[in-house]
């Protein structure tokens, strides 16, 4: 079984490239982020044509989540249970720092699929230090954590996915140092990802892949993805029972080329028990000609 996470920055904007990579990668369960859309609005007939079931939890113009799966869709949960988010359908402008509450947002949706309890998440860029933004950022991890105590144990088979905006440790990062000082590499937001492990689930691609120049996200802006500079904040973190039976696992850089316009992250693929269908990532040619143009700068 193939697994996979991508935030997509739009499903609306993104759906060709969405219905294109699900051609190509052919996972049996995707978990999707920043859909940006309300249930209502969100388009299902595509991801049932190509087989998959979907389930969806948005508020409108901000956030929202997904799972697309092929191998079933048992037990759904959204905002880890506590209740309506808010409606942002009709707002222009997101929240003020005072009013920020991303606890009131759509970034928690989770089910079991193929035997799996998955869950799609979105974690809070956090912005800036020392903000409101980045103390929500904190607590929401926190939920996170009580989460998994209040509905989830280290012996299930369990997988969160996602972009979780913060990078597990300097090795996932283009440059630590230009990166110090920010969110993302924050020792607080780090402790918060450090927790998910204590408790027992496992960083499954960085236990797979210990290459320190492979990332999930780059800034549109200044050819960074083209220079690969670049983190990784989108993470799937699995029980042990779980990361066992992993047999490959690979970020496509090939699918944050697009087409047609891509997002600016790149989906992050796990198989279990055997090989899915096979894909070419692009990270070989990529980090040559990288290395090429670094030696000739």
């Amino acid at each position: 079984m193939r697994i996979a996470t991508w935030n997509v920055n739009s499903l609306k904007a993104r759906l060709e490239a969405v219905e294109l990579w699900l051609g190509r990668a052919q996972p049996e369960v995707l978990l999707l982020q920043e859909t940006k859309l309300a249930d209502d609005d969100v388009p299902e007939m595509p991801f049932r044509m190509a087989g998959y079931e979907l389930l969806h939890h948005g508020e409108g113009r901000w956030n929202g989540v997904a799972i697309a799966s092929k191998v079933g869709m048992e037990a759904p949960i959204t905002n880890f249970g506590d209740g309506p988010v808010r409606e942002s359908r009709s707002t222009k402008d997101a929240p003020s720092a005072e009013d920020f509450d991303p606890l009131t947002e759509a970034r928690m949706v989770s089910a079991v699929c193929g035997g799996i309890r998955v869950a799609s998440l979105y974690a809070p860029n956090g912005r800036e230090l020392d903000s409101p933004w980045y103390e929500g950022k904190l607590r929401w991890f926190d939920r996170l954590r009580a989460w998994l105590d209040e509905a989830a144990s280290p012996g299930d088979a369990l997988l969160l996915g996602g972009d979780l905006n913060v990078t597990p440790t300097d090795d996932d990062v283009w440059d630590a140092d230009a990166a110090h000082g920010a969110t993302h590499v924050s020792e607080p937001e780090r402790a918060r990802l450090a927790a998910l492990r204590d408790w027992g689930l496992v960083d499954i691609y960085r236990s797979y892949q210990p290459a320190s120049d492979r990332f999930s996200w780059y800034d549109y802006r200044a050819g960074m993805f083209h220079k690969n500079m670049g983190m990784r904040i989108d993470l799937l973190y699995g029980s042990r029972s779980v990361a066992d039976r992993v047999t490959w696992a690979e970020i496509d850089r090939e699918a944050r080329k697009g087409p047609p316009t891509p997002s600016d992250h790149a989906p992050v693929l796990i198989d279990l028990d055997e090989p899915g269908t096979p894909i070419e990532a692009g990270w070989e040619g990529a980090l040559t000609r990288v290395k090429k143009r670094s030696k000739s700068s």
